[in-house]
């Protein structure tokens, strides 16, 4: 449940407004959010995604700024040019050479930044420092990555196959690689949205225990199955096959260990003709990018007619407007 935000004081009164539960709240896990919020978030970053034009002018007067520890490609431009294109400002801020908290304490930073801007978007190492700028900020921080999840990726990911297929029903999701937090910010949405999941990891490198746990419990109440296994072969008769980098941002010193460890694990094209069995059309392939051609996925799979990663790229954009304008009470 997203904690209470404090309202900031204004020189005037503002008329009063009907708040749902998403208007002025963080978004540092899916968690934070019911099934009923993410389909109302899909629906719409469906409309926007057909017609951005009534929107042109939903964040002006907002600034929204933009901290990252991590270098980006797609989360940057797509909450950039996202916020420009409803109106906004978005300033980006480069902590690669300066983690927040270093120069100066997470509290101070946040407790700065609420005199200033309207939100924040926070890219970082430690779930543990997004917690903190939350809990420390009385405006809403959106978790664009952390050790720990990647709720907006997550949202991207379910929202292209619930785009693709017209609904998510009975739909059932592979995932092969690192138990990593993409793994489980999609075992949270999978789970809450009555997608069934397997999630396939080689031993050692399974998702966090507490995380399985939350997982599970959500599951439990939307009827999803999640099922965990080390053995490839369990992929068979899966709507779509997900992976991710087995190498993140910080993991260098691990790297031969983990490309042995995960060699079993890459996603070829048998491997995709295994999960296709019995899915008419085949199996959709999906990876949230940047890939390791030829060493995490090959090419004939990223490249083939099947592959949305492209798909999930773009709706980045989509899901996080959709995120942002309810956010604000503009949707």
């Amino acid at each position: 449940m997203a904690k209470k935000k404090a309202t900031r004081k204004s020189a005037k009164p503002r008329p009063a407004r009907k708040r749902s539960t998403m208007v002025g709240a963080d978004f540092l896990s899916l968690t934070q959010r019911s099934p009923a919020d993410v389909v109302s978030l899909f629906q719409t970053a469906a409309k926007v995604k057909r017609n951005i034009r009534p929107y042109r002018r939903a964040l002006e007067g907002t600034t929204t700024v933009l901290l990252f520890e991590k270098s980006s490609l797609r989360t940057r431009i797509t909450f950039e040019t996202g916020i420009n294109a409803l109106g906004g400002t978005a300033l980006y801020m480069d902590h690669a050479n300066q983690r927040l908290g270093e120069r100066e304490s997470v509290r101070d930073y946040g407790k700065n930044l609420e005199r200033w801007v309207d939100c924040v978007v926070a890219r970082v190492y430690r779930q543990s420092v997004i917690e903190e700028l939350a809990d420390n900020a009385s405006i809403p921080i959106i978790n664009a990555l952390s050790d720990r999840f990647h709720p907006c990726q997550a949202l991207a990911d379910l929202f292209s196959l619930w785009e693709r297929a017209g609904g998510l029903d009975g739909l059932r999701l592979a995932y092969i690689g690192d138990g990593n937090n993409v793994c489980h910010s999609l075992m949270h949405a999978a789970s809450m949205l009555g997608v069934d999941m397997t999630v396939i990891t080689p031993a050692g490198y399974s998702p966090a225990p507490d995380v399985v746990e939350e997982s599970l419990a959500l599951a439990a109440e939307s009827g999803a199955v999640l099922a965990f296994s080390h053995d490839p072969a369990v992929i068979e008769s899966h709507h779509a096959v997900y992976t991710d980098v087995w190498v993140s941002m910080g993991q260098a010193d691990e790297a031969g260990k983990r490309r042995s460890a995960f060699a079993d694990y890459a996603v070829t094209p048998s491997l995709m003709q295994t999960a296709s069995r019995g899915i008419k059309g085949g199996s959709l392939f999906m990876h949230c990018l940047p890939a390791l051609r030829g060493v995490e996925v090959m090419d004939e799979v990223i490249d083939a007619p099947t592959s949305i990663v492209y798909d999930q790229a773009e709706n980045r954009m989509h899901v996080q407007n959709a995120l942002l304008l309810h956010m604000f009470g503009k949707a």
